[in-house]
């Protein structure tokens, strides 16, 4: 009987521990995890913020309420160029920014962006997850405790805002623009004198000379900025043919996260990436209608050909100094290049051709 007894008591422990376990099972799988995504933009700013807001929508939908992100914009963290760093620190667990503002700090970040003369969106997205460039971003990154995703397209961005013509290459000298990115050390190769410029304070530095021209993105966004009412000349682009945003993510948080919840993140991010890109070509198609309407004093031009010629010529130096002088920006643009070179026949035969034909 005692040994009945026992027999019993110990089924009794173990069917106890059986049921704890699988309610501590059952409350870490609904544990609710928060993160804190710090972006370059200020509040509710149109369809960059809209992208950040998207994908933490999408993750809280997704993972029922055990993914939240809480966003803060330029004006809560006060750094709207510090995002790099503050992911990077963990100071915030998530950031919503491009890539190409970090190269004063890691120069091979920018072509992660964009380049002058390269691919467009669809191609580039094309290299990213086919071609290997989340790859190489990801070899990049990791040296910083830092993941980065592809985070929203702009498409193909105007040239920019210009308060006088440009009609020769002497005009470029001593201009004061806003452009960054490897873009900008093309212009300055030509003499100009680029800066970088919060988006909030860019209407203002127009408005006042500091600065005499300056690039933002298109008419999705240039519209509600105004530019036109101060600078009436509307340059078509050259130097982002698809410049892409990134969800940049701290490592270590990160891998904090169940399988589950990780695969939710990428998701929600890639979702949230290709919806600005849609959101972006909707925008400039609406706000170029209204533009071309309301303000038909806008000028839009292109950048004469002897121009053009030494933007190029200039960008095509520089490409070379910088694969010289580092082996893995020689690894990121022979990747790009050779990708671009086999995947631009395509486009050429499909979209160009298709375009060409209807016009």
């Amino acid at each position: 009987m005692l040994i009945l007894a026992s027999k019993k008591a110990l089924l009794s422990r173990l069917a106890l521990l059986s049921v704890l376990l699988f309610a501590a099972s059952f409350v870490q799988a609904e544990k609710t995890y928060k993160l804190k995504l710090a972006e370059t933009w200020g509040p509710n700013f149109p369809i960059f913020g809209d992208a950040s807001k998207n994908m933490a929508k999408m993750a809280e939908e997704m993972s029922n309420g055990r993914l939240k992100i809480v966003i803060h914009s330029s004006n809560k963290h006060k750094a709207p160029f510090g995002v790099f760093d503050m992911v990077k620190s963990g100071q915030y667990d998530m950031g919503h920014s491009a890539s190409y503002y970090w190269k004063g700090k890691v120069p091979a970040t920018m072509y992660f962006t964009t380049m002058p003369f390269g691919m467009i969106a669809p191609e580039q997205y094309a290299w990213f997850y086919y071609g290997g460039g989340m790859e190489l971003m990801d070899e990049l990154y990791s040296q910083y405790n830092l993941m980065s995703f592809p985070g929203g397209n702009t498409a193909n961005q105007m040239g920019g805002w210009f308060q006088k013509e440009i009609k020769s290459v002497e005009d470029l000298k001593g201009l004061k623009m806003r452009i960054p990115g490897f873009a900008g050390e093309v212009l300055a190769k030509l003499g100009a004198k680029p800066t970088n410029i919060p988006p909030g304070e860019l209407y203002t530095a127009l408005d006042r000379g500091t600065i005499d021209a300056l690039e933002w993105v298109g008419p999705s966004l240039d519209l509600r900025m105004g530019f036109h009412k101060i600078a009436p000349y509307y340059y078509t682009g050259w130097h982002e043919p698809g410049a892409e945003l990134q969800f940049l993510v701290n490592s270590n948080k990160f891998n904090s996260l169940p399988e589950d919840l990780q695969a939710i993140l990428k998701v929600a991010m890639k979702a949230a990436a290709y919806d600005m890109y849609a959101h972006s070509m909707h925008e400039s198609g609406e706000n170029w209608a209204t533009m071309s309407s309301e303000y038909p004093n806008i000028k839009v031009q292109t950048f004469p050909e002897p121009v053009m010629t030494a933007i190029r010529q200039a960008n095509d130096e520089l490409l070379k100094e910088n694969a010289a002088n580092d082996p893995f920006a020689a690894k990121v643009l022979q990747s790009q290049q050779a990708y671009m070179a086999k995947i631009r026949q395509w486009t050429l035969m499909s979209e160009k051709a298709y375009l060409d034909s209807t016009q």
